[in-house]
């Protein structure tokens, strides 16, 4: 009855399919497909064998990419992608094994990475130290009658890697009789670099005593040999190249972020702690002899004018320099003399060598030049602060004179703005292949200026 009732249209359909059921089952196609899956099930077990076997398994000739992020995969930033800062991200060729120091003191042997013995720097160090005058200083009159900016020149074979990773400070050994700076990074390494050495290591030496960026690089005016280092993670060492040591001076559980002593004052640290928290520790009584906030956020710099050591000037993340009488100070409730405000953070200040001048570096592009009775006479000068994450941020320092003051370029690089006219001149050479961004003067030598570069190297301008 059910077929009756069939209309035309599906006997027909019905019929094809019955048909091309028969023509099927002739080409035996059923059969085909099994076959076709039984050997798709076997290669893939075939293809785990491969693996368990340490079989290669065979290159396809269209492979399937993934993309992921440089940072995903561990791998350095694109030198094309970075502005054209390859030699700042190009791995450096310093062995560089990566210890924890311990939180005692340590020995040379067990912070020393170099690969040859670091027997001529204490040799150098010793033998300077020997001859170095009590204290160290440039006369004002002397430096301006030999300095001439135009004399200012880089050599090629003053030029260096000497540090593994990013600097953070640099500094020379206050020497008339030979060259010697020596640098700290961002992963704790201090390095030294013999500049006038001949010999086959280059004149270069690393050691690793602290556990992060280093913050500071003190020597003591009365000793060449004895060199503080502060760091972020809480320490400040006292290397002492004679007794081939890196001591504990101080040690606590905030950041250290700077590091400062006044002139001809040997036996007192005064340092950045934590949050804008100001810390004076005596080195003879083992304690700190004064401790106060002075700031909202971190201290970046402390320094004291040349000529009144009691007039000391602070740099802050929060925004303001402060300069303050250390013997009008009030613990509780400390007032500045002078306030200085900015509207991002403030990263250095410092007196000029005759304490006539205050120059300060922002991260809102200004560069300000203070001057005149209690600093009254302000000029902030444009200037191309934003160095980003991969460079260390820049700090305008003084020569050896009130007539100029040093900065890093972000176009590879050395920008010198006059005090006379705030004019910038920009001193470059085909040998900077990086932005040098943290500098020094030579106590001693009048024109000889280190910069340091986010990749290690140290340039060395001096007079022709």
């Amino acid at each position: 009855m059910a077929s009756e009732t069939l209309t035309d249209y599906e006997r027909r359909r019905l019929e094809n399919i019955k048909r091309n059921e028969a023509v099927i089952a002739s080409l035996r196609l059923h059969n085909t497909a099994n076959e076709l899956s039984s050997a798709t099930k076997r290669s893939r077990i075939e293809l785990k064998t491969y693996k368990t076997n340490n079989q290669k398994k065979p290159k396809s000739e269209t492979p399937i990419v993934i993309r992921r992020s440089l940072r995903a995969r561990g791998i350095p930033p694109d030198t094309q992608s970075a502005k054209g800062l390859e030699d700042d991200l190009v791995p450096s060729p310093v062995k560089t094994p990566n210890p924890n120091p311990p939180s005692g003191p340590i020995s040379f042997r067990d912070a020393y990475l170099g690969d040859s013995s670091d027997r001529p720097l204490v040799g150098t160090v010793m033998e300077m130290a020997e001859n170095a005058p009590l204290g160290y200083s440039v006369k004002r009159g002397d430096a301006m009658r030999s300095f001439d900016l135009g004399s200012l020149v880089l050599k090629q074979e003053n030029i260096a890697r000497v540090i593994p990773e990013r600097t953070m400070t640099v500094k020379f050994l206050p020497s008339n009789d030979r060259t010697v700076i020596v640098v700290g990074d961002k992963g704790g390494y201090v390095a030294f670099w013999d500049v006038d050495c001949k010999e086959e290591d280059d004149g270069g030496y690393l050691y690793h005593p602290h556990k992060g960026p280093i913050s500071g690089i003190q020597i003591q005016p009365f000793s060449l040999s004895k060199i503080y280092t502060s760091c972020y993670d809480g320490f400040i060492r006292l290397m002492d190249i004679e007794k081939e040591l890196f001591d504990v001076v101080y040690s606590c559980n905030d950041c250290i972020y700077s590091l400062s002593q006044r002139p001809c004052e040997a036996k007192s640290l005064y340092f950045g702690e934590g949050g804008g928290l100001f810390n004076v520790w005596d080195e003879r009584a083992g304690k700190s002899s004064n401790s106060m906030r002075l700031h909202e956020k971190r201290i970046n710099t402390i320094d004291f004018n040349p000529e009144n050591t009691n007039m000391m000037v602070t740099s802050s993340t929060d925004g303001t320099a402060y300069i303050w009488d250390l013997r009008n100070i009030n613990s509780k409730r400390p007032k500045s003399l002078i306030t200085v405000d900015h509207k991002r953070a403030v990263h250095s200040a410092y007196f000029s060598p005759s304490g006539n001048y205050l120059a300060i570096t922002c991260v809102d592009d200004k560069v300000g030049l203070l001057s005149g009775v209690d600093f009254s006479d302000t000029s902030m000068i444009y200037h191309d602060n934003q160095t980003g994450r991969w460079i260390s941020s820049f700090r305008a320092i003084w020569g050896w004179d009130d007539s100029h003051v040093f900065i890093g370029n972000m176009k590879r690089g050395m920008d010198v703005i006059s005090t006379d006219d705030k004019l910038i001149k920009t001193l470059q050479s085909p040998y900077i292949t990086a932005i040098p961004c943290r500098f020094a003067a030579h106590p001693y030598q009048v024109g000889t200026l280190a910069g340091a570069t986010a990749g290690g190297q140290v340039y060395i301008w001096t007079q022709r």
